[in-house]
């Protein structure tokens, strides 16, 4: 591995001894260095178990131990040669403080185990799992051989009605509708011999479907009394702490979402790593609180009409649901796998990601692209992968690289792992770009959702019409889909055959653990360095879907200023005049979540999806105003002109606003009361 000891000592502003034997014979070296009490970072993260068990059998070791692996990412590639900056960018990103800690979310799983499918498969697969488990089994069909004579489990059969939950709290609910009594068949097989039709298999459950009610199975069964054709069918349901569902996708219409539920496992009697996975869920746990929900935020839902449901449309644990009778969506953060993908979507920021926050996600993309730069690196690439999957190609590729059978990662291209690959979105890749990136790639692998793919390229889509409207390259922000880390190889390649140049001044301004501050500082550092917009332009159409950005377009003919809009807009960009009758607009804050175009009555809004480069963009501008109605009797004003002559129009023919009647329209409350108890020509109760 070619390190430049002096160069890389200068980049990261330290004094470095390196060691080609850490973890063999120069060991004393590592048990000398987390004895001085300082923060130890160890750039090997293949022996990152043995010097963790070393450290904690050295008698005076206080020091805390990080790691970063420096070898697959940059000194086993093609260009190892003139991957120092690289190098000191990774080990400034593996010195920053660790986020601060969440709320986290508790399972218990006592190992009430399910194991759903043919009754055969099942009882083998029930096998598999020895004491601590509490197995009952439901069957779904004898299978090849049906059951076995000796009764090991509890079996269940019916018709599944539900099955929901998640670890340590599923219930699944079922109609017993069959004639014969698992509980009470003591499996003699007397029935099965009886039966003129074959309609009794040995899951010891009638296929009423083949069978002529001769009722020989009844008097077969007359000393246990299993099977009754008159019991009625019975709703029933059990709690359960874990699922194992061997029913094949299209048989089981039971979590078909793409993340299942944490507990649940849909087996196909091969892969004998997810059984051994499901076999460590027996105990107390917890995982963090991935996302916080901020309701005053969020566009859903306003005055009974729904707007934003993208996190909804895109979650793939299906955790998100619609309350609009609470005006909110509610998240699950049992059912919460923590991908992100939510926040990323959610143009208000209601959704906020929080393993790591925004605010320390930007804090590491600057810490990671300054030290780049002043290492004396340029144009660098950022390239954002999930830590499961993603890393996994990461590191495949550069152990090719190492065997000389691949490039591995271009000496430009800095790996940032993440909780998942959709957990950032337009708000960061921008900011990535102000500080200095001058690509920012995102890997996607076949783990992912295909939602979450449509979702990132429609940010995408948004940033590079962004950066191209304000004269910049295009290409600034690329989804890389990659099954193979030979994929990823190609993709680099071909990404570094057509390079991208930096930003020339990079922004020093912090990410906010606010999205759309966040963004809003991103946007005003580019339009300032913006190399060059159309002469006379004065906004960038966006495409309309992911857009968080634009404008409304107001009917001034059909709108009758009712203000309905106002109210329905979370985001403070629709607002009043108390003093005018008045409708404004501040363009910065719209999110374009449609909720003032679905509430207005007389459809005179329409959105329009862009970013405005005019000064009054943070302005409030007027987009419809009409002078006051004035009351006939008083001279008061109490409503807009255009609001009451309408009102007038469609009453006037109406049999209950004739003569005087439809003058009082024209009045405001006060004298509308006044002018009706002072009429003679009006019956009162007290007349009667």
């Amino acid at each position: 591995m070619p390190l430049q000891k002096t160069a890389l000592g200068t980049a990261i502003g330290d004094d470095i001894a390196l060691h080609s034997t850490l973890c063999r014979r120069e060991a004393g070296a590592f048990q000398s260095a987390i004895r001085s009490g300082q923060e130890v970072l160890v750039a090997c993260t293949q022996e990152r178990r043995l010097f963790t068990e070393l450290a904690a059998q050295t008698e005076g070791a206080t020091s805390p131990l990080r790691f970063v692996n420096i070898r697959e990412t940059a000194a086993w590639s093609a260009d190892a040669g003139r991957a120092t900056p690289k190098i000191a960018a990774l080990i400034a990103a593996a010195r920053l403080p660790d986020p601060e800690p969440v709320p986290t979310v508790s399972f218990k799983s006592s190992g009430r185990l399910l194991i759903l499918g043919a009754l055969d498969a099942a009882e083998r697969a029930a096998a598999l799992f020895g004491e601590g488990f509490d197995v009952t089994l439901f069957a779904t069909g004898p299978g090849n051989a049906g059951g076995m004579q000796e009764r090991r489990y509890p079996v269940l059969a019916g018709r599944i009605l539900s099955l929901q939950g998640w670890l340590g709290a599923f219930e699944l609910s079922w109609q017993a509708d069959n004639p014969i009594s698992l509980d009470l068949c003591t499996r003699c097989n007397a029935c099965v011999q009886a039966c003129p039709e074959g309609a009794i298999g040995l899951d010891y459950q009638i296929d009423m479907a083949q069978c002529e009610a001769h009722r020989d199975c009844v008097k077969a069964c007359t000393v246990a009394g299993a099977i009754d054709f008159q019991r009625p069918a019975q709703m029933q349901s059990e709690p359960f702490d874990l699922v194992l569902d061997l029913r094949g996708p299209a048989a089981s219409p039971t979590f078909n979402q793409h993340a299942a539920p944490q507990g649940y496992l849909r087996w196909d009697g091969n892969d004998l790593a997810a059984l051994l996975a499901l076999r460590e869920l027996v105990g107390e746990f917890e995982k963090p609180r991935f996302v916080d929900y901020e309701q005053k935020l969020c566009a859903h839902s306003r005055n009974g009409k729904l707007g934003c449901r993208a996190c909804i449309d895109i979650c793939s644990a299906e955790a998100i649901g619609s309350d609009p009778k609470r005006q909110r969506v509610d998240l699950n953060p049992h059912l919460c796998v923590g991908c992100g993908a939510c926040s990323t979507v959610c143009p208000t920021g209601a959704m906020a990601y929080r393993t790591p926050g925004l605010a320390e996600q930007g804090l590491r993309l600057r810490t990671v692209l300054a030290r780049y730069v002043a290492a004396g690196g340029r144009d660098p690439v950022l390239l954002l992968h999930s830590q499961t999957r993603g890393q996994a190609l990461v590191q495949e590729l550069g152990r090719a690289a190492q065997l000389g059978i691949a490039q591995g990662l271009p000496a430009q291209c800095i790996p940032l792992p993440l909780w998942h690959s959709a957990s950032t979105g337009l708000e960061l890749w921008l900011s990535a770009l102000c500080y200095g990136a001058a690509r920012v790639v995102i890997v996607a692998t076949d783990e992912e959702a295909p939602q979450y793919l449509d979702a990132l390229q429609e940010q995408i889509d948004v940033v590079e019409a962004l950066c191209t409207g304000l004269g910049y390259p295009g290409g600034a922000v690329h989804l890389l889909r990659c099954k193979t880390h030979g994929d990823l190889d190609q993709g680099l390649q071909a990404l570094g055959s057509s390079p991208r140049p930096a930003m020339a001044s990079p922004a020093r301004f912090a990410a906010t653990a606010q999205k759309r501050s966040t963004l809003e500082f991103a946007l005003e550092h580019l339009m300032v360095q913006a190399p060059g917009v159309a002469a006379g332009r004065t906004a960038i159409e966006l495409p309309a879907p992911g857009s968080p950005l634009g404008a409304i377009v107001v009917d001034q003919a059909r709108c009758t200023l009712c203000l309905s809009c106002v109210s329905a807009c979370p985001a403070g960009a629709l607002l009043d005049n108390p003093q005018s009758p008045q409708l404004r607009f501040i363009e910065k804050n719209c999110v374009q979540c449609g909720l003032c175009e679905r509430t207005c009555p007389e459809d005179a809004i329409a959105l329009q999806p862009r970013l405005s480069l005019l000064a009054e963009r943070s302005q409030a501008r007027v987009l419809n105003e009409s002078a006051p109605y004035v009351c006939i009797r008083c001279h008061a004003p109490f409503g807009t002109l255009m609001a009451i002559e309408a009102m007038l129009g469609k009453l006037a023919e109406h049999a209950m606003f004739q003569g005087d009647a439809l003058q009082r329209l024209k009045m405001c409350s006060d004298c509308r009361v006044i002018d009706l108890y002072s009429s003679s020509n009006e019956s009162r109760v007290t007349d009667l």
